[in-house]
């Protein structure tokens, strides 16, 4: 089932052409936390094969930058990191874990909001 769904769909992590070329004219360039692998060629294009479903919004900010030529090295894995930085979370809309304000529709907390406010003389 896994064979056909990289020869026939693009959305389950690459397809076959994508392989062969990196087969043929990728070089590795490095891993990220979430298993993406990263490559480049000798004409300078740089792209990612997903570990997992392809979603752009796994690509950390630090590759994120590198894959669109924002900086020329690499990230590194000792790059200063400041206690107030979070980890990196793709996009989460559309799951159990999205975010959810108060007053949301799908919120579990009711926001006891008024339709309108009536005007006082």
């Amino acid at each position: 089932m896994i064979f056909f769904k990289q020869i026939f769909t693009w959305w389950h992590k690459s397809t076959v052409g994508t392989l062969v070329y990196t087969l043929f004219t990728g070089k590795f360039v490095g891993k990220d936390q979430f298993g993406n692998k990263y490559y480049s060629n000798s004409k300078g294009k740089r792209w990612v094969i997903y570990k997992s479903n392809i979603e752009a919004t796994k690509i950390p900010p630090d590759w994120h930058s590198w894959i669109h030529f924002t900086t020329i090295n690499k990230p590194t894995d000792s790059s200063k990191k400041f206690n107030w930085q979070k980890d990196h979370q793709e996009n989460l809309t559309g799951t159990k874990k999205a975010h959810r304000p108060e007053g949301s529709l799908l919120s579990n907390i009711k926001k006891n909001v008024k339709k309108y406010e009536t005007w006082k003389f």
